[in-house]
């Protein structure tokens, strides 16, 4: 097999960083060259097939289910937790499997998408401090409500950024607006055209599904008409970072799309890394969806839900 320059500086990097159990910083001096390139050099060894990472996570079940839902859906990378007895153990153990997987796919520099929402949440809790420079956290969606029900998003983007020692681009906006006109004066500022702009240009996005009921905490921040959440119920089987979808994961409610302050659809599809942590009965419907239409790239959920999916 024949080296290139770049593959011998990978195989270094990757030597000092996963051996010899250097940092970044430790390696970069080592080695002669900047932080960032490493972290380049390193993706490169992992990219060339030099390094290969493998967790025995005792949480998790055979691959065996995870091989069938990326068969199944082209992904990239899936895992599959073990069942738990309550939702709240659910969503913990979701949110420890999507935190490793999502450490597992962010450098430096790299520009995060994120929503929010309950599992989100719980992602987030269970980050832990990485050594990473440069990285920039931006919301995907609007996360202003015109209730006191608390969707936890503030705190969420704090413990991203402290994770992953990152800068915050928020979005101070409701995420749907009542006239799309108003809307779409709204984003032509500047600075919220700017964080606009860093969402779609973010290539790692991490985001659930959100469950079509009606006590779906979309249907219950007060921004749907009656008749929008009548046609919603009967139409949708959820949301991705608001954005309510069918069974074949279409948008619904065209008019509502355009009151929406979130990443478009079309945009979530075309990122590299589109991570999907989402379980339980409720979001089988949502999640098939969104597999389905090419949403997801990357996935961790529960083994009842992933069986219900691939049925």
């Amino acid at each position: 097999m024949s080296l290139s320059p770049r593959d011998l500086q990978g195989l270094s990097a990757a030597r000092l960083y996963y051996e010899r159990g250097l940092s970044q910083g430790d390696v970069a001096r080592e080695l002669g060259v900047s932080r960032p390139t490493v972290s380049k050099l390193i993706q490169h060894a992992k990219d060339r097939g030099f390094v290969t990472i493998e967790i025995h996570d005792p949480r998790q079940v055979s691959t065996a289910v995870a091989d069938q839902l990326r068969a199944r859906f082209g992904l990239a990378q899936a895992r599959v937790i073990t069942n738990q007895p309550t939702d709240d153990d659910l969503v913990r153990e979701l949110g420890a499997a999507g935190a490793l997987m999502l450490e597992e796919n962010v450098a430096d520099g790299d520009l995060l998408g994120i929503s929010w929402g309950r599992t989100m949440h719980a992602v987030a809790r269970s980050l832990q401090p990485a050594d990473c420079h440069g990285v920039q956290v931006v919301q995907l969606k609007g996360g202003a409500t015109l209730t006191s029900r608390s969707a936890s998003h503030y705190e969420t983007i704090r413990l991203f950024c402290e994770a992953f020692n990152a800068y915050p681009q928020t979005l101070p906006l409701p995420v749907i607006f009542d006239n799309a006109q108003v809307k779409r004066v709204v984003e032509e500022d500047r600075h919220i055209k700017h964080i606009l702009d860093l969402g779609r240009d973010a290539q790692t996005a991490i985001f659930t599904v959100g469950t079509m009921s009606p006590d779906s905490t979309l249907l219950k921040l007060g921004y749907l008409s009656a008749a929008e959440q009548a046609t919603l119920l009967e139409h949708a089987v959820g949301d991705i970072c608001s954005r309510f979808i069918d069974e074949h994961g279409e948008p619904c409610l065209p008019d509502l799309e355009e009151r929406t302050v979130a990443v478009s659809l079309q945009n979530l599809k075309a990122k590299q890394t589109r991570i999907c942590v989402a379980g339980g009965q409720q979001k089988v419907r949502p999640l098939k969806a969104a597999l389905g239409a090419g949403y997801v790239s990357h996935l961790v959920t529960d083994e009842d839900t992933a069986r219900a999916v691939l049925a």
